[in-house]
């Protein structure tokens, strides 16, 4: 068994206690299937009481199930879905979100932090109304981007507003969006439904739970159908109560914020720790629980062996350092002693 710790991904981290005592609890005796349970039904109150106004939550196996469910309920065959050239969506997800709604993904060129600008968005709403041009239905931003930088509230709220002058819809992807939520320090409530999102994918994986996500729908013309789309999509689990027990775990008294708040201060440490040293190059504001580096290619193989890591832009040398909810100071300084060995 591996024990080793990495800085390559929060999904390497394995479970947290608490997530996994309330699979332990879950775990007794009969409960209703496909939802119609008492561990569904806590969670969907305490995402009631964290998102605010929620027309419909449903749980889901994976981050790739939670975004083309919630694309789907906004879209029709002749759509088109906005979203960051370099986000999860068009990146890492093969063609599941094209193959699934039937629709097109168009990539809109990001800033130097990885965001959507206005412009940009203005840009692809293009020929409205034409039957010889994909429709554009959708936005799609992630939260935090791909190179772990913020969206503000006030930037959120611009999108939503532009949007819904063209009678289009904001999905937000929130792989890590508990740690945005800590890193903005807001409600969950502000940065979503209060900003003018119509749907969000929210992740547990990557915050410690053991499997799972959510789709939240805020806007109550897009839930209309999406228990039967949620069945569709095959994101349906029979022994539901174990993906929504975890959520309830993670939800109640804001366990998530403790772990969040943990990988971001382990990343504005790491930060802190190699900013300075010579040869190494930050590319990103370090705003949650990743940072972004140019380091000399020589090193990398190296410094891989003692933590691992992904090269991310292999003609640059950029690497990804991504902190999960069990690293720690210890893990930081092995890093930065194995960096202090080339300089």
């Amino acid at each position: 068994m591996n024990k080793v710790k990495t800085l390559a991904s929060d999904n390497y981290a394995g479970a947290l206690p608490e997530i996994i005592q309330s699979i332990i609890e879950a775990n007794t005796g009969h409960a209703g299937s496909y939802g119609g349970d008492d561990f569904t039904r806590k969670s969907r109150e305490l995402f009631r009481h964290h998102f605010g106004d929620v027309a419909d939550v449903r749980f889901v196996f994976n981050g790739s199930g939670a975004n083309v469910l919630s694309l789907s309920t906004a879209v029709e065959p002749f759509s088109s879905i906005l979203c960051a050239d370099c986000s999860h969506l068009y990146v890492d997800e093969s063609t599941s979100p094209e193959s699934f709604t039937g629709c097109r993904l168009i990539p809109l060129q990001t800033n130097s932090e990885g965001k959507i600008e206005i412009e940009a968005i203005k840009e692809k709403i293009i020929r409205v109304g034409d039957e010889h041009h994909p429709q554009a239905r959708v936005l799609s931003i992630t939260q935090p981007t791909e190179y772990g930088t913020l969206y503000s509230l006030k930037e959120i709220r611009a999108i939503s507003d532009l949007l819904k002058e063209h009678h289009m819809f904001l999905h937000m992807d929130g792989a890590r969006i508990f740690n945005a939520a800590t890193a903005l320090n807001c409600t969950l409530k502000a940065l979503t439904s209060e900003a003018g999102v119509d749907i969000v994918s929210v992740g547990g994986t990557k915050i410690g739970m053991l499997f799972g996500e959510a789709v939240v729908v805020f806007n109550h013309q897009l839930a209309k159908n999406l228990k039967f789309k949620h069945k569709r999509a095959m994101q349906l689990a029979s022994k539901n109560r174990f993906i929504a027990c975890q959520f309830e775990a993670l939800l109640k008294d804001k366990l998530w914020y403790k772990h969040a708040k943990k990988a971001n201060d382990m990343a504005a440490l790491l930060h802190g720790s190699i900013k300075a040293i010579p040869g190494i190059t930050v590319t990103k504001p370090v705003q949650a629980n990743a940072v972004f580096a140019i380091i000399p290619k020589s090193w990398t193989e190296k410094l891989q062996d003692n933590l691992f890591f992904y090269v991310w832009n292999e003609l640059t040398n950029e690497v990804r350092l991504m902190c999960a909810f069990d690293t720690d100071e210890n893990d930081i300084r092995k890093f930065v002693e194995a960096i202090k060995v080339f300089t």
